[in-house]
C-alpha cells in the first residue's frame, strides 16, 4: 500500500531526530545486512539507513534493493541517508489514515 503525501510528511517529521541504525559500507547489501535491516524494521518500523562510499546513482540502486528485499517503503532520501518505513506485527507508529 503506497503512502500518501500526508503520511510521508508525518513519517518525515518523526524521522527527523533519528540517528542511522543500519550503515552500509563498501561490501554493499549482504545477507547479514538484510537480516539486520529486517530486525531493525520489525523493532522500530521507521529507520534511517546510512550508505557510505557510493555515488548518487549507486545509492539510489542500493536504496531500491533494500526496499525490495525488506518490503519497506522509502519515505525520504537525502544525500547518504535514506528513511525507510515498514509496519511491524505490533505497530508502534500511528500514521494518518487516507482521506
Amino acid at each position: 500500500m503506497p503512502l500518501t503525501n500526508q503520511q510521508i510528511r508525518h513519517l518525515r517529521s518523526l524521522a527527523h531526530h533519528l540517528k542511522p541504525i543500519v550503515m552500509i559500507g563498501e561490501k554493499g547489501v549482504t545477507e547479514n545486512l538484510s537480516t539486520e535491516l529486517n530486525r531493525a524494521l520489525e523493532d522500530h518500523e521507521l529507520i534511517k539507513v546510512s550508505i557510505a562510499g557510493a555515488d548518487k546513482e549507486e545509492r539510489g540502486t542500493i536504496t531500491k534493493a533494500l526496499c525490495q528485499t525488506s518490503g519497506a517503503q522509502l519515505v525520504q532520501r537525502i544525500g547518504r541517508i535514506s528513511v525507510l518505513y515498514r509496519p511491524s506485527q505490533k505497530p508502534q507508529i500511528v500514521i494518518p489514515t487516507r482521506n
